[in-house]
């Protein structure tokens, strides 16, 4: 075999950009070869695209990767690792649902999910970075080039550990991500959607082990994700476990037996793939022979895509179109071979979906078509994305200031302004969330910084200006600046581990179900936190100004403060605002005559 060599770009000669999709089940890689204007799927030396995303551990390091680590799975299935992308930037307690049937050997203690082989371990990312080195030579081989730079997708709901994983597995692999796509996004590029003048598309991407749908606005060539939604724990890998589950009994098959299990999921992959061309089939387990039809596959798969209805309506709602707005619906990942799903599709938007193209191979040619646009610097097809979930800081009390709305388009940039509580206050402690909740604690903590050497100044003085930035690939950094002093302080959000799409929806569904709850709680928290600013500076002015007060003042601001006082002891938000009221109309002389004083000390000695 010939070796690759590197592009002399002192010659003026771009580097090309590849892209892939690095998926549950399959895996592939792509370009746009120079001078070409199609993307095209780098084959192995059968033809196949598609490289199944498996991999098979060693005491030694990686070993099998493809077809032939699915080989040994049936006898070695505590060291083949497959749909590892469910694994990605997840801790142990993250996957328990995913493990839970596996023969893996996870280390329970760790921080990141590590699987065990003998006294070796291996993360997500360093089984993602064999099937990533095996697509890498593949293209190498037959493109005669160097691979470096790469364009990957992910799922739409990855957070940001997810996608930091799976630059990591790159990195693993000796390669650059120049960009991380939403896979969704990359097929409407795939699809050519830019021809598009106006207007709006579903993408329905069902692959292995992952769904989203997406719902874009196309107009003159720019991409906009109006709204996502889905779930990275539910596709083909779970049609065929459910159907195992319907079939076990009647093949007397076992389903607490790892090995027999796990054989019978395999050839019920086989029987499902089947029931796309014919519509009966036979399954066999020792001597044991069951007949499957087409219309009882669709009776075990009708719950599971019952669940993909209700992300659809979800995305629709959240882009404030209803089904008859969509002018064009797109069928992405392998799982949309089935044709029951095709037509749960077409019964769900009212439409016939477009699958022109391989289903397999449409996100990795997106992302190759993304690869060279980077490549070319083109800019008539542009990519907007949407943060799935609010972003903000904690207030005082325990409140959210959200900073970043859900499905606002990143790379995005957002601010705010707030100042201290107390007098004195020389340091701002940030807490950053995510969600949807009025309330921090009801909220996912992402990272806590603090910005610290600020001069002591009276409350409300010092203003801090808050900035939060999401990168092209959905990465966060947060920024805190003091206006007066210039201090600043940042963080980028790296967590080690991240969210479950449950977790998620779960965040999304609390949100709406509490949301009246919430503010309520919310204002009473704020009312409080009002009253006792209001009480602390009353008690204050009594002390430093007590001669300004005339006659019958005292004793009427010291029974609206007594009444303020009770009021906030009772937690009753209405009744503190209705007191803060009226402390504050019985104040207002007084704090008038402490001004005009302030003003006049200020200005002893100056002419105006």
């Amino acid at each position: 075999m010939a070796t690759p060599i590197p592009l002399d770009l002192d010659e003026g000669v771009a580097e090309p950009i590849f892209g892939i999709d690095l998926g549950t089940t399959n895996s592939l890689i792509a370009w746009v070869p120079p001078g070409g204007n199609d993307p095209v799927v780098f084959c192995d030396e059968r033809g196949e695209g598609r490289l199944r995303s498996v991999v098979e551990l060693t005491t030694l390091g990686t070993g099998a990767v493809g077809d032939e680590a699915v080989r040994l799975q049936p006898a070695a299935p505590d060291r083949v690792v497959s749909s590892v992308k469910r694994l990605m930037g997840m801790s142990p307690s993250d996957v328990q649902r995913d493990l839970a049937k596996s023969p893996l050997c996870i280390d329970a203690d760790a921080a990141v999910v590590r699987i065990r082989v003998g006294e070796k371990t291996y993360t997500p990312p360093e089984v993602s970075a064999a099937i990533l080195k095996k697509l890498r030579a593949r293209a190498e081989a037959a493109a005669m080039l160097q691979v470096s730079k790469v364009v990957v997708t992910v799922p739409a709901y990855f957070n940001d550990a997810e996608r930091q994983a799976t630059k990591d597995a790159a990195r693993m692999a000796g390669l650059q991500v120049v960009r991380l796509v939403n896979e969704p996004t990359a097929a409407a590029l795939a699809y050519g959607l830019h021809r598009l003048v106006d207007g709006r598309v579903a993408v329905y991407d069902l692959g292995g082990g992952t769904f989203d749908v997406s719902i874009l606005r196309v107009k003159d060539g720019v991409f906009e994700v109006l709204a996502t939604c889905g779930d990275t724990h539910l596709g083909g890998d779970d049609f065929d476990r459910a159907l195992a589950t319907h079939l076990a009994p009647d093949l007397g098959v076992d389903p607490t037996d790892v090995r027999a299990f796990a054989a019978l999921v395999t050839l019920c992959e086989g029987a499902k793939r089947a029931l796309s061309a014919v519509d009966e089939t036979t399954l066999e387990v020792n001597g044991k022979a069951r007949r499957l039809s087409r219309a009882e596959l669709q009776g075990v798969l009708t719950p599971l895509l019952a669940l993909t209805a209700g992300a659809c309506t979800q995305a629709l709602e959240d882009a404030k179109l209803s089904a008859s707005d969509v002018d064009a619906v797109v069928l992405v990942g392998g799982s949309t071979r089935t044709p029951f799903v095709a037509s749960f599709v077409a019964t769900l938007f009212g439409r016939t979906p477009l699958c022109d193209l391989n289903p397999d191979e449409v996100v990795a040619q997106g992302a190759a078509v993304q690869g060279q646009i980077l490549m070319t610097g083109a800019t008539d097809k542009l990519l907007l994305d949407v943060c799935p979930l609010s972003l903000g800081i904690e207030t005082m009390g325990g409140g959210v200031a959200r900073i970043i709305h859900r499905n606002s388009a990143i790379p995005t940039k957002a601010k705010d302004a707030f100042t201290t509580y107390a007098d004195g206050q020389t340091a701002f402690l940030l807490h950053v969330v995510q969600g949807e909740r009025e309330m921090s604690s009801d909220c996912r903590s992402l990272a806590r910084f603090k910005l610290s050497g600020l001069p002591p100044l009276a409350a409300g003085l010092a203003t801090l200006e808050v900035t939060f930035l999401i990168d092209p690939d959905g990465i966060l950094r947060v920024e805190a600046r003091e206006l007066m002093t210039g201090i600043e302080a940042a963080v980028e959000v790296k967590p080690t581990y991240g969210l479950s799409d449950t977790e998620v929806e779960a965040m999304l569904a609390a949100g709406l179900a509490h949301a009246e709850r919430d503010f309520q709680t919310r204002l009473q928290v704020e009312a409080r936190l009002e009253a006792e600013r209001v009480l602390q500076a009353t008690r204050g002015a009594f002390e430093a100004d007590a001669d300004l007060l005339q006659a019958g003042e005292a004793e009427a601001l010291i029974t609206a403060t007594l009444q303020l006082e009770a009021a906030t002891a009772a937690g009753d938000g209405a009744l503190i605002r209705d007191r803060i009221l009226e402390l504050d109309r019985v104040a207002t002389p007084f704090a008038e005559r402490r001004m005009n004083r302030a003003i006049a000390k200020a200005l002893k000695g100056k002419r105006v």
